[in-house]
């Protein structure tokens, strides 16, 4: 599966990648380490809505 950078990372290398399918994330600096594995699509509408007291 393909990783992506935010294109305002810039070049220092300090930032998160997300995976191409929104189901994880991990940090750029450590592409082996531990992920973060969520229904981050979901994350990011509840995100989006306002409503985050669900």
């Amino acid at each position: 599966m393909d990783w992506r950078k935010s294109s305002y990372s810039g070049t220092g290398g300090d930032c998160v990648e997300i995976r191409q399918d929104l189901a994880a994330l991990r940090d750029s600096k450590n592409d082996t380490g531990p992920t973060l594995v969520a229904d981050l699509s979901r994350l990011l509408a509840t995100v989006k809505s306002g409503d985050l007291h669900r």
